[in-house]
């Protein structure tokens, strides 16, 4: 089944729900990246946690997530967008660590504990709209939560959940984020706290077949839910060879012609799905005559 998140509105409208399956988008990721189990679990729950974001926007309207923590990952970047369209990267994809103290992946121990979320959003006009502020877990899903109620006051719930395999593959990938309207009674801010006390590991839930539908309904509970819209989720890149040309090109006519002369060639890599495009000399010959014009 392809994934998908549902934006829905829960007791009568109090409350905005998102629930969302992302497993083969993240299971797409690791591939290209080759991630580790940890390092899996943290690129996933960024990226999931992105598109939850990113579907707060309109269809062209993008945005980027930058982790950077103190543990051994580095930094984590993530662009998504209005359509529910994502990409990352995490800087060090070879992370494996012991299971924490209860028994799961450590992604406190690879993120670390201190750093800063930033969030960049581009809507389309002169200037990006930035926020950031600094980890308080390095679990991500408090991360992503402190930064909504912080940066963009919206109260909210974010759980962010990644399931990865003995073999490093991505069993299940999903989550959830419920935001609070301004009309909300107190009688429904407790329901919810009590409901999300109680929901198991999201990843698990899917793992043992349940959809976003029925998460929803674990969120607010069966006959509270009005869904408004679902959307598709996937892993898309927007690199190009003409887009790493026109890099190229900016390097300027001496840079090229030293890669003419020395490496008889030029190979560019995209950091966030791993394509590779080739330039032979041919190719750098008509890039010079560009930059030199």
């Amino acid at each position: 089944m392809s994934d998908y998140l549902l934006k829905s509105l829960g007791y009568n409208g109090e409350v905005r729900v998102y629930a969302i399956d992302a497993t083969e988008t993240v299971a797409e990721a690791q591939r290209r990246h080759g991630t580790w189990s940890v390092a899996s679990a943290a690129l996933g729950r960024t990226m999931i946690g992105a598109i939850l974001l990113g579907a707060t926007l309109k269809g062209k309207e993008k945005m980027t997530v930058k982790i950077e923590g103190n543990g051994p990952t580095g930094h984590i970047i993530v662009d998504s967008n209005g359509k529910c369209e994502v990409k990352g990267y995490i800087a060090n994809p070879k992370i494996s660590l012991p299971l924490n103290e209860a028994g799961k992946l450590d992604v406190r121990g690879a993120v670390g504990s201190q750093g800063t979320l930033t969030v960049t959003k581009d809507l389309g006009m002169k200037e990006a709209f930035s926020g950031q502020v600094p980890l308080v877990s390095g679990e991500l899903g408090e991360d992503f939560t402190y930064y909504m109620a912080t940066s963009e006051q919206t109260p909210s719930a974010i759980g962010l959940s990644v399931l990865v395999d003995t073999d490093d593959s991505i069993k299940a990938a999903g989550g959830f984020m419920i935001q609070v309207m301004p009309d909300a009674t107190e009688e429904t801010i407790t329901a919810l706290e009590n409901r999300l006390a109680s929901i198991p590991m999201i990843s698990q839930l899917m793992e043992n077949g349940e959809n976003p539908e029925a998460i929803l309904d674990r969120l607010v509970g069966e006959g509270n839910v009005k869904v408004l819209e679902k959307m598709p989720v996937s892993f898309k890149c927007d690199c190009s060879k003409e887009r790493f040309a026109t890099a190229i090109i900016a390097l300027g006519g001496e840079e090229i012609d030293s890669m003419i002369e020395e490496d008889h060639g030029a190979e560019a890599s995209c950091h966030f799905c791993g394509n590779q495009y080739h330039y032979d000399i041919a190719d750098l010959e008509k890039l010079k005559a560009e930059a030199i014009s």
